[in-house]
């Protein structure tokens, strides 16, 4: 199971092994991470589940296509270069350790 790690704005954390395909929203809203919200449901259409992964994890993630691209214009804290929206992330070996600051 890969590990993930989300990083609060207030620099709490939290850390929880995560089933192999589970999109990372919906493990931040098992683990009750506040500031996730995903209100449409992973369905890509909200932008309420905007992260900023950790720059060393960047390379490791999959590229955005153009609608999450798009979304990401709409979030409502600041773009960054690591801002991606958690439920295009999926939970695998390669992303294993991936650290994830959410925004306030």
């Amino acid at each position: 199971m890969p590990q993930v790690h989300w990083i609060m704005s207030n620099g709490d954390r939290v850390s929880d092994d995560v089933n192999d395909g589970t999109n990372l929203m919906d493990a931040a809203q098992m683990n009750g991470i506040p500031g996730v919200a995903g209100e449409c449901g992973g369905c890509l259409s909200c932008a309420t589940c905007h992260v900023y992964v950790d720059e060393a994890w960047l390379a490791a993630c999959p590229p955005m296509d153009e609608v999450e691209n798009a979304m990401l214009d709409i979030v409502i804290a600041p773009r960054q270069s690591g801002s991606r929206l958690s439920c295009q992330l999926i939970a695998s070996a390669v992303l294993d350790g991936i650290v994830l600051h959410v925004p306030d």
